[in-house]
């Protein structure tokens, strides 16, 4: 199982050219997921945070490369981790996306999957939490089909913010302050 280094994730940036403002968005993402994680860690709740803190840093490796015929995103993302043989990384990676959590046979369900689709939500370019990161998303100009996704996957992502909340005892006031806004 191979699960590339902080250090190897960050050469990744250069090669895939990650624009600034999302490597600061997947930098903040893997801050909150590792919070998270050490909270499960402590609890005696198995969670690879190796491979927790390689899909936070790389769920976003996709946002300058060219997509191929009926890539969506994350799609080019798993294509670009499957290529380089890290698999178990294009996995989580495979299950962040909002869409996700309305696909019975795709939505998050390993620890790992959950905590880096959770921390993406939380996280614009700072920590912003769900409900703000939301209502920014409602008011883009997004196609009906993309506003029904919202609709439906809104009481999905808070479900498992508070499952993973009630778990780490941690409310997302204690993540703001804890990692910084």
């Amino acid at each position: 199982m191979i699960i590339p280094n902080r250090q190897q994730c960050l050469v990744f940036f250069d090669k895939y050219n990650l624009p600034s403002q999302k490597r600061v968005h997947v930098e903040t993402v893997a801050k909150v997921a590792l919070f998270l994680a050490d909270k499960l860690i402590a609890k005696d709740i198995k969670v690879n945070r190796n491979l927790v803190e390689a899909a936070s840093l790389l769920h976003d490796i996709d946002k300058s490369v060219t997509k191929k015929a009926g890539e969506r995103h994350p799609d080019t993302a798993v294509r670009i981790l499957e290529e380089l043989g890290l698999l178990n990384v294009a996995q989580v990676v495979k299950k962040h996306s909002l869409h996700t959590i309305l696909d019975p046979d795709n939505h998050p369900k390993t620890w790992e999957e959950k905590l880096v689709f959770l921390a993406d939500k939380i996280v614009k370019f700072e920590i912003i939490g769900v409900d703000h990161r939301f209502a920014l998303w409602r008011r883009e100009n997004l196609p009906p089909q993309a506003k029904e996704e919202l609709v439906k996957a809104y009481p999905k992502v808070k479900l498992l913010e508070q499952e993973i909340f009630q778990i780490c005892e941690v409310s997302f006031d204690d993540i703001s302050r804890e990692i910084g806004g």
